[in-house]
């Protein structure tokens, strides 16, 4: 059992995380796009946070910057969230970790976006992956995305320290 900020991600939870990111890395950037269209869906003034989309009159998923964006952000969650239990901790390398707590931080993201993002989060690998969706695999991917967001929360915190 792997230990971090008082809760365990056990076995059954990484095995679980594992096999469902083994079946969604091939439609990564589609579901990355997915993901992004979900939150825009539950939260349009999220929006404003890009700046690629603030003055775009192209419709979202046609828009040539945000389906990159939305795809590193997807892989970088999943693969941070099958490296949880072996690393015993958040895996993004520290300097990029220290990037996306200052650019957080710098944008204003506050607490409720990182839940809507939780939520979309869930229901994009629930669509993509319906057979192998239970609460099971529910849990173990909240798990390993507050894990994930407490970490790059640890960075915002610091920026607001130095600033």
């Amino acid at each position: 059992m792997t230990t971090y900020e008082g809760k365990v991600f056990s076995e059954e939870q990484e095995a679980l995380v594992v096999k469902s990111w083994n079946a969604m890395k091939k439609n990564a950037a589609e579901l990355g796009l997915k993901f992004f269209l979900k939150i825009f869906e539950i939260a349009p003034s999220a929006q404003k946070l890009f700046s690629f989309l603030r003055n775009s009159d192209v419709p979202l998923e046609q828009n040539p910057k945000l389906k990159p964006h939305a795809m590193s952000v997807f892989v970088m969650t999943c693969e941070s969230a099958v490296q949880l239990r072996k690393a015993g901790k958040i895996t993004v390398r520290e300097s990029s970790l220290k990037k996306l707590g200052a650019v957080h931080f710098r944008y204003g993201v506050v607490d409720e976006h990182f839940e809507v993002t939780r939520f979309a989060l869930l229901e994009t690998i629930k669509e993509a992956v319906p057979e192998m969706w239970s609460a099971e695999m529910k849990n173990a991917w909240g798990e390993a995305y507050d894990c994930l967001v407490a970490a790059i929360k640890t960075e915002m915190k610091a920026c607001s320290q130095a600033s």
